[in-house]
């Protein structure tokens, strides 16, 4: 197995990354004290503004969770961002401009052009 070759800051961040999300998976609260506690017991050790200024984000917004958004989020965070106007926001619904439909073509995927494999299609 390589070894992962991160110094300097990249190696702190990646190790206080590491240490927040494992806080926060093991139920406890992700705090400077608590982040330089899990270094410290791996044998890591990282600049003193690094696990304050982690702790410090994590608590800004609400939790690690909040950091890590699931693989499905992706449409729901759109739809919660377009929808946020509609549902009080500054602007009324019948402000906010309307989206152009995507048109799909139609294609043919045996009517020339090349098969998978690069070819062009009819010389077999």
């Amino acid at each position: 197995m390589a070894e992962l070759a991160y110094t300097g800051a990249d190696k702190d961040q990646f190790a206080v990354s590491l240490a927040a999300i494992i806080c926060a998976d093991g139920g406890v609260d992700v705090t400077a004290e608590n982040i330089n506690s899990l270094l410290d017991g791996t044998g890591n050790s990282v600049a003193p503004y690094w696990a304050p200024l982690f702790a410090g984000v994590v608590e800004k917004a609400g939790g690690i969770k909040e950091l890590l958004p699931s693989p499905a989020a992706a449409g729901g965070v759109a739809v919660a961002v377009a929808a946020a106007p509609a549902a009080g926001g500054d602007a009324p619904a019948a402000d906010a401009p309307k989206a152009a439909a995507p048109v799909e073509e139609e294609v043919d995927a045996l009517e020339g052009g090349m098969d998978m494999f690069g070819g062009g299609g009819g010389d077999y």
